[in-house]
């Protein structure tokens, strides 16, 4: 199954139906999610809380905004999560990211900005305890019953009880399980330190690749190292991350573009061309096994979406590589993953 998504990023924007045009527009494309950078470092709007805004204006398409796990408190940051997973019926993802630099430890003026490792080993833990946190609730318990006035099954509440190297968290959530469990989990594991959590922890890992051979090579360190960390390799889906611009209409890509493959530039491997080499790049690479997918930034984000949707994708569905319709509802559905079973149901408390 080929998936894609695409970045609905547009610097400086700040209302609101600017992102549900792209949004929609993806969705009309069958596209598996849209994503929402958000950063301490640059001004912008919250991008959790206009992907929040989207959710009852869309319906199928997956939203996945970005959540630094620096200077944030867990607990606050799975609740918000998990609430966009109930606003949107099953369809938030969470792109875990972290803020490194010393403007940023500033603003909060509770610590001093860290290495990459530690960080991300960080990250990792909130990552854990997210999931921790999501489970504490088990399926069933709410029970509402109305003549003996409990609304909750006490013994279907769970405590945490985590503790990490910069914070703890005793719990229960203060949100119900969300519809899918977990809500999907998102890397950019371009970078050696954020690898190994996404490894272990992401059910998508993002990775920025100039080359076949690098996104290869990325994909099978990503595998390998999720089966060393005790999970099915299936479990991880690898999406290989372009900026595209299609400004070039149909015209032939530019050398070193196309089934070639894109070129490397300072802010990342740029794909230049027409949709219809696009498509063949994507075929060729999600053919040949090298990744499972792509997710797409594009330079001008409503021209090259709208020639993505109408070009790219619609040659992808018209070969049968692509969906024409979404088979479920949820985004775990859309990309083909299982919802987790309840750790502390399945297990026990710990």
């Amino acid at each position: 199954m080929l998936h894609l998504s695409a970045a609905v990023d547009q610097p400086s924007a700040y209302d609101a139906a600017s992102y549900l045009t792209l949004a929609r527009l993806a969705e009309r494309g069958g596209l598996d999610f849209v994503t929402l950078e958000d950063s301490f470092a640059r001004p912008g709007p919250d991008a959790l809380a206009v992907l929040a805004r989207l959710a009852p204006a869309t319906s199928r398409i997956g939203l996945v905004p970005t959540v630094t796990t620096t200077h944030t408190e867990p607990f606050h940051v799975q609740a918000a999560v998990a609430t966009l997973d109930w606003v949107s019926r099953g369809r938030a993802g969470w792109r875990i990211d972290v803020s490194g630099t010393e403007d940023e430890a500033r603003l909060f003026g509770r610590r001093q900005a860290a290495p990459a490792d530690a960080l991300w080993q960080e990250a990792g833990e909130v990552a854990d305890v997210a999931a921790k946190l999501w489970d504490s609730w088990e399926d069933d318990a709410e029970i509402r019953d109305v003549p003996t006035g409990r609304f909750i099954d006490r013994d279907k509440l769970h405590h945490v009880d985590f503790r990490g190297m910069s914070f703890s968290v005793k719990g229960p959530s203060i949100v119900p399980r969300p519809p899918q469990g977990h809500p999907v989990r998102v890397v950019d594991a371009t970078d050696g330190p954020a690898r190994r959590t996404a490894a272990r922890y992401a059910d998508v890992a993002l990775v920025r690749a100039a080359s076949a051979q690098q996104a290869a090579a990325a994909r099978n360190q990503l595998r390998s190292l999720a089966a060393d960390f005790g999970r099915h390799p299936d479990q991880l889906r690898v999406l290989a991350g372009l900026l595209v611009d299609l400004g070039d209409g149909e015209h032939a890509a530019e050398p070193g573009h196309g089934g070639g493959g894109p070129r490397q530039t300072p802010q990342g491997p740029l794909y230049r061309g027409g949709p219809v080499d696009l498509a063949e790049l994507i075929a060729t690479w999600h053919g040949e096994g090298i990744v499972d997918g792509f997710h797409l930034t594009p330079v001008e984000p409503l021209r090259d979406l709208e020639r993505l949707v109408n070009g790219t994708v619609a040659l992808l569905q018209h070969r049968g590589l692509f969906r024409t319709f979404y088979p479920g509802s949820s985004l775990r559905e859309h990309l083909g993953l299982a919802r987790p079973a309840n750790q502390y149901a399945t297990t026990g408390e710990r």
